[in-house]
């Protein structure tokens, strides 16, 4: 049963993981550049909105819009790469707003740093100077996070996978529980458990590439 769903839970995680990346890091690196501009306020003030948003409420709002009102994807159960749209927007919004922040935060640490004033005295474009400098040790907890983050995604699937009939392990979880089924709640939580400690170990070896420091120390 396990193996039959585990795909579908993959597929829903490693998308909204996708998606929150590809929105979340440009937009903490743009508000970290312009802070306290208008830019900053809004994007974080979205960011803070998307990260307080119940997500099982989320996914009912975007089911009503977008399946019910306008019509566009599938509002449950999955019948192609539509219906894994709401599901995985619904699962990466909240960590688009976490993401953001964080990037940001390390971004406004970074850009305090002496070897940043160094490189600009040195007479460096600011592009270089964020993205070849600023970025790449700014990224470095945000890799580590969104490693950590893969388990949390999965056992949160278990809501959104719920909400939208998702065929995944979260809503055989769920249906598990109500059924009193202990075996398979016993297996999914060890699963989940083993990837944790998997993507801890990956996230420390990545750290490692990207920072040579940390070999060393």
């Amino acid at each position: 049963m396990i193996v039959e769903r585990l795909p579908y839970t993959l597929m829903l995680t490693g998308t909204a993981l996708v998606l929150s990346v590809i929105i979340a890091l440009p937009l903490g690196v743009i508000s970290s550049v312009n802070q306290y501009k208008t830019i900053d306020h809004v994007s974080m003030g979205m960011a803070l909105f998307w990260l307080s948003m119940p997500n099982f409420w989320l996914g009912l709002m975007l089911m009503l819009l977008f399946g019910l009102w306008l019509g566009w994807v599938p509002i449950s159960g999955y019948s192609g790469f539509k219906s894994l749209i709401l599901p995985a927007v619904t699962l990466g919004l909240p960590e688009v707003g976490l993401l953001a922040r964080l990037m940001r935060s390390e971004m406004l640490e970074v850009l305090r740093d002496e070897y940043i004033k160094t490189a600009r005295a040195k007479g460096l474009k600011e592009f270089f100077v964020m993205y070849k400098h600023a970025l790449r040790n700014a990224v470095i907890p945000v890799v580590v996070y969104l490693f950590l983050g893969i388990p949390w995604l999965i056992s949160g699937s278990v809501v959104i996978e719920t909400v939208f009939s998702w065929p995944g392990i979260g809503r055989l979880l769920y249906r598990s529980i109500l059924l009193k089924d202990f075996p398979v709640v016993q297996a999914i939580i060890l699963i989940i458990a083993v990837l944790t400690v998997i993507f801890n170990f990956l996230g420390d070896i990545l750290t490692g590439v990207l920072d040579p420091r940390i070999r060393f120390a």
